[in-house]
């Protein structure tokens, strides 16, 4: 048997769970392949290396991407690598790409069992009545799905998806590559505690609301705030180190830039608290990093992930993005000397365990199976 899996482009998170799918398939006589639209991503600038995998990883437009290509031509090119690759079972990853749709379609025609790989929630954008129905329609191709958590499986019940279908976890990163053991000996970007962000510069992740906040923060507790850092790039920086300069925090404010996932792990190593405040978020896999890094998180109510990984007042607190002084108050709590950080940091390591690469190989492997008996 060969299972396949349809990622817009291979990046860090999905070269771990392929590696993870490989190993565990393989115990059970299955052959795995990797498919991606493109080797590029115009969303997130990875720099991922594939050449030197053991899994054979077929990009069906190179270098290029889809968004030129007219449906034909993107039907024919994902026609033509499925025929190529011969698979039995196919996992695509979301059904809004036109490169999706064809696989999916090519999968109808050819009688090849599919699965949905989803992280669409209920309350990700406003829903229209009649492009809801049209989803359920389209959902019926799948014979299965595998989703992120629970506030997912709720939006494919809503649409028709068989309860006894879905499996678990969809939103996983490599869990070891950010273990406190593996990157605790990595130098210090800065002498001082510090809360850490990582996000692209972009309205939905609500940056502004996260450096009032802080500002309010540093207001109300003085020489003892920590620092707040800020990685990432984007649209609004200009707006944000304006915001910054306007609120007199440039000693305290620190802005890195956009950082590859290697770049990143020293500024996990040595963060004294994760935060997240996006308004509108699938799921957040940043906050798998830092619960994988074993810090104590805070995290907004808005995001996907929040029902499944937070665990209030364990191993951190959920907010509301809105609401600037529940965040500022938290940002005292945590910094307080009043909690202590290594217990609510490992219970970020402990929890995210369930979450792993292994967990995604262990939820597709159960979801194939009832694809194909259905």
């Amino acid at each position: 048997m060969r299972l396949a899996i349809l990622f817009i482009n291979y990046g860090p998170y999905h070269l771990a769970r392929v590696k993870s799918c490989h190993l565990l398939f393989k115990e059970i006589g299955w052959d795995v392949v990797g498919i991606e639209i493109a080797r590029q991503d115009n969303v997130y600038a990875w720099k991922t290396n594939i050449q030197n995998l053991n899994i054979p990883i077929f990009s069906i437009f190179g270098d290029k991407n889809d968004e030129e290509a007219g449906i034909k031509q993107i039907y024919q090119q994902t026609a033509a690598t499925l025929a190529q690759i011969k698979p039995d079972i196919l996992a695509i990853a979301g059904y809004a790409e036109k490169t999706m749709l064809s696989a999916l379609i090519w999968c109808i025609l050819n009688k090849k069992a599919t699965i949905l790989l989803s992280d669409s929630k209920e309350d990700d954008a406003p829903r229209r009545w009649w492009l809801e129905k049209f989803k359920s329609f389209l959902l019926k191709g799948y014979k299965s799905a595998l989703v992120a958590g629970k506030p997912h499986q709720d939006y494919l019940l809503n649409l028709g998806i068989k309860p006894n279908g879905i499996f678990f976890p969809f939103d996983v990163v490599g869990n070891e590559e950010f273990h406190p053991t593996k990157i605790r000996h990595l130098p210090q970007p800065l002498n001082k505690p510090y809360f850490l962000a990582i996000n692209r510069f972009v309205p939905q992740k609500n940056i502004p609301f996260l450096i009032s906040a802080y500002s309010n923060y540093r207001q109300l507790v003085g020489n003892r705030a920590w620092d707040l850092v800020l990685c990432g790039d984007g649209e609004l920086r200009s707006q944000i180190e304006q915001q910054i300069a306007e609120n007199e925090l440039q000693d305290s404010v620190h802005l890195p830039g956009f950082l590859q996932q290697q770049e990143l792990l020293p500024y996990f190593a040595h963060a004294s608290c994760f935060i997240h405040s996006s308004i509108q978020e699938q799921w957040g896999l940043v906050v798998n990093e830092a619960m994988a890094a074993g810090l104590p998180v805070l995290i907004s109510n808005r995001c996907g992930c929040f029902e499944d990984l937070v665990i209030e007042a364990v191993n951190g607190f959920g907010f509301d993005p809105e609401n600037l002084h529940q965040l500022t108050e938290l940002m005292d709590k945590m910094s307080s000397g009043n909690i202590d950080l290594k217990i609510v940091g490992q219970a970020s390591l402990e929890h995210i365990q369930k979450f792993s690469p292994d967990e995604f190989a262990k939820g597709l492997i159960q979801a194939a199976k009832y694809a194909l008996a259905n």
